[in-house]
């Protein structure tokens, strides 16, 4: 159930936000990394795609939610504004579930971006209280500012398997 305070976070976004903010997300072989800062109770997630972009970009371009490298600088931008220092915040990381069981690939994304979240997250001095990443299937996340409290639904589905029971079970619900 969707309320109003619920953003919903598409491959590539960023929201840093604070209490009365849910953020809720669907990963797939896509990473989430929530932050939450317990005593002010700010936070923020960010869904990223891929590690980094092939061609680095201007020293001027924006930053994209879509590379783990640029998502880990727009949350260090928020606690750069927010005076805030990475160890004051809880760190949970979820994804990189590989969508093609079946098949063998040579470019391991999931991995890939589990991996780098990683090491990313320690080189900047985050400390993770919680993790649920690998496997398969989809993972639905929601992330509750008030609290910090992250829920996690993980279906052995793959994404495009588990939006297609959706639209098949919205449909029934209407007809």
């Amino acid at each position: 159930m969707f309320e109003a305070g619920d953003v919903i976070l598409h491959p590539g976004d960023f929201c840093f936000a604070s209490a009365g903010t849910r953020i809720r997300t669907l990963l797939g072989s896509c990473v989430s990394i929530s932050m939450w800062h317990p005593r002010r109770r700010i936070g923020g997630m960010c869904h990223y795609m891929i590690p980094r972009r092939r061609r680095p970009a201007d020293a001027g371009h924006e930053l994209n939610g879509r590379y783990a490298d640029e998502a880990i600088e727009l949350f260090l931008r928020e606690l750069s504004r927010t005076r805030t220092m990475p160890h004051e915040y809880q760190v949970k990381m979820f994804g990189g579930g590989n969508q093609f069981p079946a098949a063998r690939r040579a470019l391991d994304i999931p991995r890939q971006n589990i991996e780098i979240g990683l090491e990313l997250l320690e080189q900047h001095g985050f400390e993770l209280t919680a993790t649920h990443l690998g496997g398969t299937g989809a993972r639905h996340i929601v992330f509750d500012l008030s609290d910090g409290g992250v829920w996690m639904k993980h279906t052995g589905q793959t994404v495009a398997d588990q939006a297609a029971a959706e639209a098949e079970q919205r449909a029934e619900q209407s007809a």
